[in-house]
């Protein structure tokens, strides 16, 4: 009893315990659940109507589209603006899938296995893949279905562990290329299917038929006069408050804009000193003297210039024109230079001469490096002696090479003696340019065994063997440090915003403020790889002063003046370009009340009232984009259309002043109407226009989360 009394008593504390001990436990999963939300919402790049797109994600797609552009270009790295489109590129291709998918789908409309297959290897090939030059046979320069079913027969083959690493790396390189266009073909086909029943939906009329032909072929010759709106002061007119506002609210949309930072920064360039330039002197004029006497000129070459040597000769037509111009005059071993231009040191040398073809055209069998070199070399063997004793090339490329030229009886078409040494290496290039026409040789590269023949060859030309020692000025260390050094303690001392450009003039620096940047810019002006000093901005308040960033070759330092919310933009900041279109507006309105008022009856009697001169222009029609010698005035072109020959208009306030005119001739094509093929015209023309427009509608309706300056 004792001990339920002493529970009794003690209550009130244990119900406190069991309380918090049930609150930590809830508070607890509520926090291991929370942190799970964060971090996944750290990793959402973007949101599409609620459709998540995470940074792997989206990562997995640049990566992708990066491959295939190096694959297409042959490029191993891709600079940073390339880098910023294909983020783009990817961004919107993510964006536009999500919306089409969205609207697809609510429509049953798909793109089934069979309509890929028809796509991709049927009777009705992509248009995409036939304008693939891989796919298109040499001889009749036309899209060859056999060489896609062999390529695809290739990348499917189910052995592929079974090759050489590096013809596996090729195959499987080859799959994921394929992958990447089979994919953005349906995507395509989606959108085609999507847009043509949209567009099916508006069909031009025969009225709309006949207006087109006669804009198209009817037009005027007129001779006119123009007061320009800059003949009257713009302090002369007034534009009221409720105007601009009116104006405002009538072009709202105009306005919208997405947050937007403000800031001002100071850009300072990264440049070499004075003793940089002697150094750099100095050096060239030694490595002259090296390159004049030296016998090793390929180890010089490669030391000391940005130009790689090549141990190739060129044809004249492949030389730059100071190089050219050289080696028209030189003899072997003289020397060029050297020569500075825009920051770069230029030295030849006239290594060698020749006269032999330019180029040689190749057929090849492949054999793989299986690492039996004997039994390689014995199966290249005896291939040539069939060969030699009549075989058909093209039959053994397609039965024995390993390479996709097999296909094709093993053509690699035309080599100089630059590409076949970048291509393959120097052995081949040697034994492509020393192998007689119709003639077999053996060959070892990296990728395998080549047994080549020389099918044909160019006529013999002069050649030249070229170093080329190119030496751009750099800054030094010292150099770099220096100014580093000296941007940061101006920036150290002065860290407020409002005093800034006033210090920055004192210490010789010119600051840019008023810069309006969003999320999406990628650069700050017009400096290379400065996204950094976006973000920063994007991740900083008013009054914030940054560090100092590295853009390509400035040095930047970033202050954040204000925020731009989302939204519209204020009747304020929008006020001086409204004002400037009602002045316009009003004076337009003024030239032409008193120019009519004064009832003159020609051409030249208003060109002397406006205190200008008559002039004539031909063919303005309705259709008439730009009027030339007037510019763009829609106005003036459908006035033009409507007038009768010596009907003298009445002034007409345009885009850039007042005109009047009177046609002396009209034109009209010969030109015969055709109501069917004007309406087919125009609904091509309306179908490729509503289709991007249906699209972008799609994409602007689209609630759009964007993140992508957390990350990039």
């Amino acid at each position: 009893m004792a001990t339920l009394e002493k529970i009794r008593s003690k209550a009130g504390l244990l119900v406190l315990v069991v309380g918090v001990a049930l609150f930590a436990f809830i508070i607890g999963d509520f926090l291991n659940s929370g942190s799970t939300y964060f971090r996944q919402s750290q990793e959402t790049i973007a949101e599409i109507d609620g459709e998540v797109i995470k940074i792997q994600d989206f990562q997995n797609r640049i990566d992708e589209m990066t491959e295939m552009y190096k694959m297409q270009t042959g490029s191993s790295s891709l600079p940073e603006e390339y880098q910023i489109q294909i983020r783009q590129s990817v961004f919107d291709g993510m964006v536009q899938d999500i919306v089409l998918n969205e609207a697809t789908a609510a429509l049953g409309m798909t793109v089934s296995p069979e309509e890929l297959f028809d796509m991709v290897q049927g009777e009705n090939i992509s248009p995409m893949i036939q304008q693939m030059q891989m796919f298109v046979n040499p001889q009749t320069g036309a899209f060859d279905k056999t060489v896609l079913l062999n390529f695809l027969k290739t990348i499917d083959d189910d052995n592929i562990a079974s090759y050489p690493a590096d013809q596996q790396a090729q195959l499987l390189q080859a799959r994921q290329f394929w992958m990447f266009w089979e994919k953005n073909i349906k995507r395509q086909r989606l959108e085609q299917k999507y847009t043509t029943l949209l567009s099916k939906a508006i069909s031009a009329n025969k009225l709309d038929a006949k207006d087109a032909f006669d804009g198209s072929v009817e037009s005027a010759d007129i001779v006119y006069a123009m007061q320009p709106y800059a003949s009257i002061p713009d302090s002369t007119i007034q534009v009221s408050k409720s105007d601009i506002e009116k104006l405002y609210n009538q072009r709202k949309e105009l306005f919208k804009q997405k947050e937007s930072k403000v800031i001002k920064y100071i850009a300072v360039d990264i440049r070499p000193s004075q003793d940089d330039y002697d150094k750099a002197s100095s050096e060239i004029e030694a490595l002259k003297g090296e390159l004049a006497s030296t016998t090793n000129v390929a180890d010089l070459v490669a030391e000391n210039s940005e130009i790689p040597y090549l141990d190739a000769f060129f044809s004249e037509k492949a030389l730059d024109p100071e190089m050219k111009q050289f080696v028209k005059t030189a003899a072997v071993g003289d020397i060029y230079g050297p020569v500075f231009e825009n920051d770069k040191h230029r030295l030849f040398k006239l290594v060698d001469k020749t006269v032999a073809p330019d180029s040689i055209k190749v057929s090849h069998i492949m054999l793989a490096n299986t690492g039996d070199d004997a039994a390689v070399q014995a199966k290249a063997d005896s291939l040539l002696n069939v060969l030699k004793k009549g075989g058909d090339f093209a039959a053994l490329a397609k039965e024995f090479s390993v390479d996709q030229a097999a296909a094709n009886g093993g053509e690699l078409g035309w080599f100089t003696e630059a590409t076949a040494l970048r291509g393959v290496n120097e052995d081949f290039k040697k034994a492509v340019f020393s192998t007689p026409v119709n003639n077999y040789a053996i060959v070892k590269s990296l990728y395998g065994t080549h047994i080549i023949k020389v099918t044909d060859k160019t006529a013999n030309i002069d050649k030249y063997k070229v170093a080329d020692i190119d030496m751009t000025v750099s800054p030094s260390t010292k150099t770099y440090g220096n100014i580093y050094n000296e941007l940061n303690q101006f920036i150290s001392k002065n860290q407020n915003v409002d005093k800034l450009e006033e210090a920055a003039k004192e210490a010789g620096y010119n600051v840019l403020s008023n810069v309006t940047v969003t999320a999406n810019d990628q650069m700050v002006g017009s400096i290379k790889n400065s996204r950094p000093v976006i973000r920063w901005a994007f991740q900083n308040s008013k009054g914030d002063i940054s560090e100092i960033f590295e853009c390509d070759d400035k040095f930047v330092i970033a202050a954040v003046q204000g925020t731009l919310p989302e939204g519209y933009r204020s009747v304020e900041s929008a006020t001086p370009m409204l004002k400037s279109e009602l002045i316009a507006q009003k004076k337009g309105e003024k030239i032409a009340q008193e120019l009519a008022a004064k009832n003159l009856t020609s051409v030249d009697a208003y060109a002397q009232a406006m205190n200008a001169s008559a002039d004539s222009v031909k063919f303005v029609s309705f259709s008439t984009r730009r009027i030339a010698g007037i510019g763009v005035e829609p106005k003036l072109n459908a006035m033009v259309s409507l007038a009768q020959v010596d009907q003298l208009s009445a002034p007409i306030a345009g885009n850039n002043g007042v005109y009047v005119f009177k046609v002396i001739e009209k034109n009209k094509d010969a030109k015969e109407f055709n109501e069917a093929n004007e309406i087919q015209a125009l609904d091509a023309a309306n179908a490729y226009r509503f289709g991007y427009q249906a699209i972008q509608s799609l994409i602007n309706k689209a609630e759009v989360i964007d993140n992508r300056i957390r990350f990039y």
